[in-house]
């Protein structure tokens, strides 16, 4: 079965606010408030009242950036000072630990650091290629509501964004 993606362009934020509201409302059969993504110029801190909690990830990849540093730091100072011509002399220790702590502390902060910049650049979606369906009007003053419906909500959803004045209704099949 098909599925069609839909796109519904508002001059009012008010008016998105409203269609999304009747989206989580279940004003229309078989669409959901998860398959919706609001597209907008500005931060609305109040939509997260109508969209719920999402979900963030960039955290999952700054802890395991973190974790391999510590680990990476631990094995590569130890494999470095092990292996440079040992020759423990007087009791010291062949791997010092105490100042291991420091250059391991250092590496979890540089691979943590890198990997949470690495995954804020994968997650926003930078150096991928343009959706066809996104308007250059979202980017001045307009607000956005995409969301992929199957072919019997199709009419629903478009009499949906027509009573609350979209001004653009785009759609496009997927699959």
């Amino acid at each position: 079965m098909s599925e069609h993606r839909v796109m519904a362009l508002f001059n009012d934020f008010d008016e998105a606010f409203h269609a999304l509201a009747e989206i989580r409302e279940h004003k229309v059969k078989g669409v959901d408030i998860d398959d919706v993504t609001l597209l907008s110029p500005i931060e609305h801190p109040e939509i997260e009242e109508v969209l719920g909690e999402r979900p963030i990830h960039v955290q999952k990849f700054t802890f395991f950036g973190a974790l391999f540093g510590v680990t990476f730091g631990f094995f590569f100072l130890a494999a470095a000072q092990a292996s440079f011509l040992v020759q423990p002399q007087g009791g010291k220790p062949v791997i010092p630990l105490p100042s291991n702590f420091v250059l391991m502390y250092e590496m979890l902060i540089f691979f943590g650091v890198w990997t949470t910049v690495f995954a804020f650049f994968v997650l926003a979606g930078l150096g991928r290629k343009r959706d066809p369906m996104y308007s250059e009007k979202v980017n001045i003053d307009q607000v956005a509501v995409m969301l992929d419906v199957k072919p019997e909500n199709l009419e629903p959803i478009k009499a949906l964004f027509k009573k609350h004045k979209a001004q653009e209704i785009r759609e496009e099949v997927v699959r």
